[in-house]
């Protein structure tokens, strides 16, 4: 890897520094999907997501933090899986971790599957949908109790479900 490179991975990892508004490294990214009725090509993911969700939940990219309205999402409901709808978490678990993105203290069970990032030479733990494989983002252990965790979440990569519709 270039030194430029590798500055342009370091710097796209810094709140509010960031290079563009999405960084991506490859075109087959994601996880592999767990349900074989979510093993599109990626002609048919590029058709059913924005520019901005393709690049997030196929290529591992990050969205620039502060810019997802669902960062302030503080209505009762799900948070979904932009990619398949699978549920991924309760608004119960969001707390405001003020990182710029959405952050949860755990997930719904059975949604997620974690995996090692070394994108930026420190190893991470990613996570992505179960269902459809995915990104949605990167798992820290400085959340709140009970857990301690925090699920640092994409809002490109879900959608939001009140629990009144």
């Amino acid at each position: 890897m270039s030194r430029r490179g590798l500055m342009s991975r370091l710097l796209a990892a810094i709140p509010g520094v960031g290079l563009g508004s999405l960084y991506s490294e490859s075109a087959d990214a994601a996880s592999p999907a767990a349900d074989p009725a979510w093993q599109l090509s990626d002609a048919a993911w590029k058709a059913r997501l924005s520019p901005a969700a393709y690049a997030v939940l196929r290529q591992e990219g990050t969205e620039r933090p502060f810019s997802s309205p669902l960062n302030s999402e503080k209505r009762p409901g799900t948070f979904l899986c932009a990619g398949c709808r699978l549920p991924l978490f309760s608004s119960k678990a969001k707390y405001e971790s003020g990182t710029g993105w959405p952050s949860f203290w755990q997930p719904l069970p059975q949604a997620l599957v974690t995996k090692l990032d070394f994108k930026l030479i420190v190893p991470r733990t990613e996570y992505h949908c179960r269902r459809c494989g995915g990104h949605q983002g990167h798992l820290f252990n400085d959340g709140p109790k009970p857990s301690g965790k925090r699920y640092c979440n994409n809002g490109v990569a879900l959608i939001f479900e009140p629990k009144n519709s």
